[in-house]
């Protein structure tokens, strides 16, 4: 029998993910290499019809990565030059870049540090005349509340574009992730909760005229071959070997993200006995609605030991860990002419500090689940000088 203190737990395991699916993945990779269709194939067309119904929108529009669907998503909406986009300053750099792709203005707000999610009622004081868009960010896998981001953007006249790159099927006050605005994003990247095999990313929109739109964006600016008419266009194309990987994964998402949730439902419960010294996850506040594309906890300023040596031990023993993210959009240096400084958005500054993403992925152990907590423990017990109470003598 494996001792648990040799086991080692990765960050993300996509092979166990792949290893059962492998035979279906090279029968839809050949079949796209006998027709020969690897540009804007039929295997993308049929991933886009499914993709688009499983989140229930009537539009799928597959490009090249996450980034560009959220660029030509806002320049199919219309939005660009001239416009204020208002977006979370605590996100993946690539919401910032597509809005700047887009050509509008990003426009930054703090979060929520319960649930790491865009702060709406900061949103609302940031809004002026040139506000045309948000951009809400459904981080790690939890969605922002769609009844309040609805309410928002009818009072403001705002066009919702989502950024759902982390929230594949997640669900909220009977909302799909991506169904909520005028378009939304998702991205492909392999290890998302549907990961191609390489990069990837997807428009999602309700109207017809702005899938038209996506779809000439994504090929020059083409509505047909060798017709140009938007000199806004690219070359941004979701491969069709990657959309017919994506179609074999499919049909597995929801068993995958309810595995996820069961993950960390075992984490909350073990980790609730470490609140009093300072460890404690990020707030679900929608419940079986939560996709779990991350597990994040926060080491608060009570915590014992600090992320850092945490980190490094745990990576010591074999567990890896990650951080979403260290340095907030507004203090990236490539990103100074904004003209931000610390201090401006406090709640993100402060969790940047503070998170630490634990491994979280289908077909995670019980054994792996519990040798990443136990580690856990054992650090920030030894760190506080206090002995460990079994869980019967815990309040």
């Amino acid at each position: 029998m494996t001792d648990s203190k040799t086991i080692s737990v990765p960050f993300v395991d996509l092979l166990s993910q792949h290893q059962p699916l492998e035979d279906e993945l090279m029968i839809a990779i050949q079949a796209v290499i006998h027709k020969g269709d690897y540009i804007l194939g039929q295997a993308l067309a049929d991933f886009e019809a499914a993709f688009s119904a499983a989140c229930k929108v009537r539009y799928g529009i597959g490009v090249a990565s996450g980034t560009d669907a959220i660029a030509l998503g806002l320049q199919a909406c219309g939005v660009g030059e001239g416009d204020e986009v208002i977006l979370p300053a605590n996100t993946f750099i690539a919401t910032l870049i597509g809005v700047l792709k887009a050509g509008a203005s990003p426009v930054f707000v703090d979060c929520d540090p319960r649930t790491a999610l865009i702060d709406l009622a900061a949103a609302a004081r940031a809004i002026t005349a040139k506000t045309r868009a948000i951009l809400p960010v459904h981080l790690y896998g939890q969605m922002v509340s769609p009844s309040a981001l609805l309410d928002l953007a009818r009072n403001h006249n705002l066009l919702i574009f989502e950024d759902a790159a982390q929230a594949h099927l997640a669900e909220r006050e009977g909302y799909l992730a991506g169904s909520i605005g005028a378009a939304s994003s998702f991205s492909f990247y392999p290890s998302k909760n549907l990961g191609a095999l390489g990069d990837g990313g997807m428009i999602l929109t309700q109207t017809e005229l702005i899938a038209q739109t996506a779809r000439s964006l994504r090929s020059y600016g083409a509505t047909r071959k060798y017709y140009h008419t938007d000199p806004g266009g690219v070359n941004s194309r979701l491969d069709t070997l990657q959309a017919a990987a994506l179609s074999v994964k499919l049909p597995h998402l929801s068993t995958w993200n309810q595995q996820r949730r069961l993950i960390a439902q075992h984490y909350d419960d073990r980790l609730h006995r470490l609140k009093s010294y300072g460890v404690s996850p990020i707030e679900n506040q929608s419940q079986n609605g939560h996709v779990y594309h991350l597990y994040v906890i926060r080491l608060t300023p009570s915590c014992p030991i600090n992320r850092t040596t945490l980190q490094k031990a745990l990576n010591a023993q074999g567990v890896q860990t990650g951080i979403h993210y260290p340095i907030p959009c507004h203090l990236q240096p490539a990103f100074q002419s904004l003209g931000h400084q610390p201090g401006d958005f406090p709640h993100s500054e402060t969790l940047s500090q503070e998170i630490l993403s634990l491994p979280i992925y289908p077909n995670m152990t019980h054994t792996q689940i519990d040798r990443v907590i136990d580690l856990i423990e054992n650090q920030v017990m030894e760190a506080g000088s206090a002995q460990f109470q079994p869980i019967d003598s815990v309040a």
